[in-house]
């Protein structure tokens, strides 16, 4: 019998090959173009940044003592048909480095060159070189090593072809220690390889670099690019260099900057400048700061340096410890970034506070100019708090004020949400209880603050309910006319949905207000959006008003509260004229509106015509 348990005896086993993988390099090069780099122009910086890179690799074999000679050197082409050169003093790469390195997407020549550490040395990625292919279809590079082997040439083409032999002979003996790069021009590229389009990249790249780069002009002189990044002083040296600290932010800023803040974060190798803006930036605008890697530029508008709140400032900074995207036109968000962000705003923080303690007046100035976004930074810091928040100002019933001013006069502080509330309100306010304006980006945190800050200080909301509930009653001998004129009147203003009250207040010259709590506001906002909406859409909300409005006691409506103290309103209580009463009525009505900057709807509109209308055809009656 067969034993149909056993398991099945195992076929021949196969050997599994790897594989490489192939590169299309006109694909990468698209996609370096197109998705990693932000466009031709780093070429350059590419270039400039492996012979940095390779000067110092050079010094460090000498014992960190580089020959002041030794540097970058840059000829631009002249002309279409022309070759860009860039040439340095560093350490050269022999044949086998130059094959295996070179034609290898994805190695940096860094990483093992003469087994020397990564510390100080900017390139990562091993695809800079590739760049250049977004503006040439060849590139040659000639190269002799430091250490004595015979020079070498590779030859790269964009069709992802390359060759590699040793130079010999004449040829030979006239290729010093270093390396020479050459980029044929393609005629779509002259401007970038020319004289003026390698200068400017170069001016814009490489200026703050830490070895000399040269660009040479067409008469046969140099220009140096590099010079010292003062912005990076510190100590003494900054003090030294003060004037030309604030000269280079007022070349940035381009205007004299409030103040220059020192910024240094040692743990990632970080410092520079935080320059104070002498004017508000715009809404809604973001902090860019510029980002130097090792003296290379890496973006000069980049907006993750610093901590949102700190957009009243612009940074300049170099970094060592930091590290680049595979662009090198970011830094990757990790936990030294992290790091770095918050010592850098600690110390912008640590200069307001300063300031405070200093120099109060120039604190002042100071807040005047950043007011809104320094409201935005005290509601979530309560150190700075302290110190600043009595200098902002906040508008209120009796004019604008300092916090400082409003809380030695008025210990107890009453704040409307929002700009509406605090027109209707204000209208009410009493002189000795004024009620500030929270309607503004920040205010209303601001004055909800100020009890963690100021001893002894309370804050309460003010409503147009609670204002409209503390005012005075007409007296009772006229409460049978005083209630005769509200169901008149507001039979009037009924098909405008706005109810009528009558109360005593001050000053006696206003004979109405328009009062319209949070919950009216929106009733009258859907209602003007059902009539402006198409026909659909004026159905759906209508339902939505219906199910919001929707309770046991109906709608909320808005009020016009009719002034007792008022001649206009003692007169018009007792008029028997139903005309003149509804049409004087109407009449204030749209004047309330307008004193409380309430936009007029169509139905006010054909009120107010219809009004005027009538009033000068029964004057014409007459």
């Amino acid at each position: 019998m067969t034993d149909t348990t056993r398991a099945p005896e195992p076929g021949p086993v196969h050997p599994v090959t790897a594989r490489p993988f192939q590169v299309d390099l006109r694909g990468v090069v698209d996609l370096l173009g197109r998705h990693l780099y932000s466009g031709p122009r780093v070429y350059l910086r590419e270039l400039v940044q492996n012979a940095r890179d390779a000067v110092r690799a050079r010094a460090d074999l000498a014992g960190g003592r580089p020959d002041p000679a030794w540097g970058v050197r840059i000829h631009p082409a002249d002309g279409p048909g022309g070759v860009l050169r860039v040439v340095d003093d560093g350490a050269g790469l022999t044949a086998a480095e130059v094959g295996d390195l070179l034609a290898t997407v994805g190695r940096s020549s860094k990483r093992d060159l003469l087994d020397l550490p990564r510390e100080g040395l900017l390139g990562r990625f091993g695809i800079g070189l590739l760049s250049c292919f977004m503006v040439t279809d060849r590139i040659v590079v000639r190269s002799r090593s430091v250490r004595g082997d015979a020079p070498v040439e590779w030859v790269g083409s964009a069709d992802g072809t390359f060759s590699v032999r040793e130079l010999a002979g004449a040829e030979a003996s006239g290729v010093p220690v270093g390396t020479e790069v050459r980029l044929a021009v393609r005629p779509d590229d002259v401007a970038l390889l020319g004289h003026d389009g390698a200068l400017g990249l170069a001016r814009t790249y490489a200026r703050f670099l830490d070895v000399p780069v040269r660009v040479a002009n067409p008469g046969g002189t140099w220009e140096l690019v590099t010079r010292e990044p003062v912005f990076v002083a510190t100590g003494e040296r900054r003090e030294d260099l003060a004037e030309q600290v604030r000269a280079f932010g007022r070349d940035l800023l381009g205007a004299e900057p409030f103040d220059a803040i020192e910024l240094a974060v040692p743990a990632t190798g970080t410092r520079g400048t935080a320059y104070v803006l002498p004017f508000a930036p715009p809404p809604g605008a973001r902090q860019a700061s510029v980002v130097h890697l090792g003296g290379m530029l890496l973006d000069d508008r980049w907006d993750g340096l610093l901590p949102d709140w700190a957009f009243f400032v612009r940074a300049v900074v170099d970094t060592t410890g930091l590290r680049p995207t595979a662009s090198r036109e970011a830094l990757v968000e990790d936990d030294a970034l992290e790091l770095t962000r918050a010592e850098l705003g600690a110390a912008v923080r640590r200069w307001v506070l300063e300031l405070g303690l200093s120099r109060p007046g120039r604190l002042a100035e100071f807040v005047a100019i950043h007011e809104r976004s320094l409201k935005g930074l005290v509601v979530h810091d309560d150190e700075l708090a302290s110190f600043v928040l009595r200098w902002l100002r906040v508008e209120t019933s009796v004019g604008v004020l300092t916090v400082d001013e409003l809380v030695s006069r008025y210990p107890h502080v009453r704040y409307t949400e929002t700009v509406d509330e605090f027109r209707q309100v204000a209208a009410l306010a009493a002189p000795d209880r004024p009620v500030v304006n929270g309607g503004y980006v920040h205010d209303a945190d601001v004055v909800r603050r100020l009890p963690d800050v100021f001893e002894g200080v309370t804050v309460s909301r003010a409503t147009v309910e609670d204002a409209l509930d503390a005012l005075d009653v007409p007296p009772l001998d006229d409460r049978a006319t005083v209630v005769r004129l509200e169901d008149r009147a507001g039979a009037v203003l009924d098909a405008v949905g706005c109810d009528v009250v009558v109360r005593r207040f001050d000053p006696a010259d206003v004979p109405a207000l328009y009062l319209a709590g949070r919950d009216a506001l929106r009733a009258v906002d859907r209602g003007v959006a059902r009539q402006v909406a198409p026909s659909l859409w004026a159905g759906v909300l209508g339902k939505a008003a219906t199910v919001a409005d929707g309770s046991a006691a109906g709608p909320v409506r808005p009020r016009l509260c009719l002034n007792w103290s008022s001649p206009l309103v003692r007169t018009l209580a007792a008029t028997d004229d139903g005309a003149v009463l509804g049409r004087t009525a109407q009449l204030l009505y749209v004047q309330a509106l307008l004193a409380g900057h309430r936009p007029l709807r169509p139905d006010d509109r054909a009120l107010l015509t219809g009004a005027l209308t009538d009033l000068v055809e029964l004057s014409a009656a007459r």
